[in-house]
């Protein structure tokens, strides 16, 4: 099976389509790069560098510091189609980013969104 070409996509080449959904929303790219800490572990730093260095997205997922036990609470439709039945690890990943980036644009309150 071939891999989804969302795979070899440079991490920070989506990351300005997130933080500028965010924005048009009224919210920050600090609250942007909160979420993606919460689900990956990655320190501001760390983020910074993966960022810098162009790591693909599924190279940004696999050297996740700690992915956040938590996500799997993450519910819902994303490109028409429910994260949690996702069986693909990967996609599943990246899934979840997006709808916790759909989550702050729709301006669900933080602690909500980072399942607190």
């Amino acid at each position: 099976m071939t891999k989804h070409r969302i795979y070899e996509m440079s991490f920070a080449k989506v990351y300005p389509l997130y933080v500028a959904k965010a924005e048009r929303k009224g919210r920050t790219r600090d609250e942007v790069d909160e979420i993606i800490r919460w689900l990956t572990g990655h320190t501001q730093q760390e983020l910074q560098r993966e960022l810098d260095s162009q790591t693909d997205f599924e190279t940004f997922f696999a050297t996740a510091p700690r992915l956040n036990p938590s996500r799997s609470l993450i519910k819902g439709v994303v490109c028409g189609v429910r994260v949690e039945e996702i069986e693909e690890p990967t996609m599943r990943e990246i899934r979840y980013l997006d709808k916790l980036i759909d989550e702050l644009a729709k301006g669900k309150a933080m602690e909500k969104i980072l399942r607190a």
